[in-house]
């Protein structure tokens, strides 16, 4: 089962996910190739940690709308799961030279969409711009513009093979209003010092061992002592979770008006409706129409 943590510390507030059940239950929902499913799973997993304090009926929703290949993206969370989808699943690019998945022209450069319905009047809406298509870094531009956070964001998705994720997740670190320089200074050091998300998972690091990675202090040679003492404040399982039904789709057939549904249901008999989040089809006989007929 796919994990999250967070908490603080003096200066900061974190939160670490390991997205690989879901990531993977992604990937056999959609059929993505595997730059595809680098790229989607890395906009679930930032969904998550953005969305790791949202209570009640609170839904954050990300969408990418991008020049690249891929186009758009979708994700969004609450406090059940998470869910999305994404334009073209199936298209990719040769990795780079390093062997990494070329995530950043997939993805291309574009908008992204930060939306948080939080049950009031209006939701708000947050728009930033993407101009790397590493969707890390594309977070963390927006916390700086948008909301004046400095934050750290690291994803990373690794796979076995085209149809196994061996690993997902990320971490992110914001800076608490008034944070000390030493802090800062320390957290940099650490943070360009230590690998990649995915190198880590592959070490067998569960998220208690990272987090404690990023707040070690590198002058102590035995590593027992911290950049500053943290405390976690939640442990809780997460999953891919949608909640539509065959009520929802029926609701939104009505809007097809009359004329639309007579045509569909003469040429094929029935109306079919397939979710775009988690592929699950709902059909429609004629007499569970008759009463818009």
């Amino acid at each position: 089962m796919s994990r999250l943590i967070r908490g603080v510390s003096k200066n900061a507030r974190f939160v670490l996910v390991d997205t690989k059940d879901i990531v993977q239950e992604a990937l056999d929902i959609h059929k993505c190739s595997p730059t595809a499913i680098s790229s989607f799973g890395r906009l679930l997993s930032a969904a998550i940690i953005m969305g790791a304090t949202l209570k009640g009926e609170d839904i954050l929703t990300l969408r990418t709308t991008t020049n690249g290949p891929l186009s758009n993206m979708l994700a969004t969370v609450n406090k059940n799961g998470v869910k999305g989808y994404l334009s073209n699943p199936e298209v990719d690019l040769p990795s780079k030279a390093n062997g990494e998945p070329d995530v950043q022209n997939l993805v291309g450069q574009g908008t992204l969409h930060v939306i948080k319905d939080l049950g009031l009047k209006d939701p708000y809406i947050g728009v930033s711009t993407i101009t790397s298509g590493e969707i890390a870094y594309d977070i963390a531009y927006y916390y700086v513009t948008s909301e004046q956070t400095p934050t750290v964001i690291a994803l990373g998705v690794e796979l076995e093979n085209e149809k196994i994720v061996k690993s997902a997740g990320g971490y992110m670190i914001q800076l608490l209003p008034g944070a000390e320089e030493t802090f800062i200074v320390e957290l940099e050091k650490k943070i360009a010092a230590i690998r990649g998300v995915s190198e880590l998972f592959k070490g067998g690091m569960d998220l208690e061992r990272i987090l404690h990675l990023i707040y070690e202090d590198m002058s102590d040679e035995e590593h027992e002592k911290l950049i500053e003492d943290y405390e976690i404040l939640d442990s809780k399982e997460i999953k891919y979770s949608c909640d539509c039904s065959k009520e929802k789709f029926f609701k939104g057939i009505i809007t097809l008006g009359k004329g639309e549904i007579e045509e569909i249901l003469a040429e094929k008999g029935e109306v079919e409706a397939q979710c775009h989040f988690c592929g699950k089809s709902y059909v429609f006989k004629r007499e569970e129409l008759e009463e818009i007929l």
